[in-house]
């Protein structure tokens, strides 16, 4: 639909404001005739054309009005124009492209058509009933395909990453046992050293082993004395002791006692026999 331009709606509605307006003048002219006075009609004309004017302004009011709905009715009309142009242009490219894919789509059917012939000979002869059936099991093997490649990527997966763990373990493994062979050339090297010490200290226990044999030799012959000292003294105090035979210590003790009665019975004897010469020896004085 054509639409009228804002110059040309302007224009149409002057003109047509002017031919009313000439009507008007002309009755205003017939109106006058009839007059009384000339001052009457002069204020007549006066007031008729502040009425005119008044109602040319409420008039240009209202055509202003009507002008700007006819100018947002054109735009609208313009716009659903436009919006129903673009819904055409894409209707027409979605069904330009509905149309190529339909011809792909033909062209595949028509390539594949021999499959079509070549699963209905399977069919015949195979077990398979329907060629749906022989495409199920197609799409059963394929999935289980590709689970069985799946399982596969995750064995494969696992198996790296055991050998990684297994990298790691063994070079902390070589790690250990080089620290072990380290720790061990030092502990050959202390073995070597104690062994290189040992010679010294082994020339001083035999010598340490030979002075004790010497001193457990003494120690025996010390023993016997003393064991043949005890047993002359029990002889000459005529008495069983009861003290045994090994017990050297307790023996010696008892000597010493012995010993000690002997030198103190001797000094008394001693002492008695000086007073007896002392008293001796007065009478031959007097």
């Amino acid at each position: 639909m054509a639409t009228m331009g804002d110059e040309d709606l302007s224009a149409y509605f002057r003109m047509h404001y002017r031919q009313n307006l000439l009507a008007l003048l002309r009755k205003f002219r017939l109106t006058e005739e009839h007059s009384l006075s000339p001052f009457t009609r002069l204020q007549e004309k006066k007031k008729q054309a502040r009425l005119m004017q008044k109602a040319l302004e409420v008039k240009e009011e209202e055509n202003d009005k009507m002008r700007i709905q006819a100018l947002k009715k054109a735009t609208n009309e313009r716009e659903r124009k436009m919006q129903k142009e673009s819904e055409l242009l894409r209707a027409k490219r979605n069904l330009e492209a509905l149309k190529i894919k339909h011809q792909k789509l033909c062209n595949k059917v028509q390539k594949y058509s021999i499959f079509n012939k070549y699963l209905e000979d399977v069919v015949k002869i195979s077990q398979f009933e329907e060629i749906q059936e022989v495409i199920w099991r197609y799409k059963t093997l394929v999935r289980m395909h590709k689970d069985l490649l799946q399982s596969r990527q995750g064995h494969k997966e696992m198996s790296e990453q055991a050998k990684v763990f297994l990298d790691q373990y063994t070079a902390e493994k070589e790690a250990e046992i080089l620290q072990y062979k380290n720790e061990l050339v030092q502990l050959q090297q202390r073995f070597d050293k104690a062994q290189s010490d040992i010679l010294p200290w082994e020339a001083r226990w035999a010598d340490m082993q030979n002075t004790n044999a010497e001193k457990t030799l003494k120690l025996g012959t010390i023993k016997m004395a003393i064991l043949n000292l005890f047993q002359c003294m029990s002889v000459q105090l005529k008495a069983n002791l009861n003290v045994p035979v090994d017990d050297s210590h307790r023996q010696l003790n008892m000597i010493q006692l012995f010993i000690q009665d002997l030198t103190d019975i001797s000094m008394e004897v001693k002492h008695k026999d000086t007073k007896n010469r002392q008293r001796a020896s007065i009478p031959t004085e007097l």
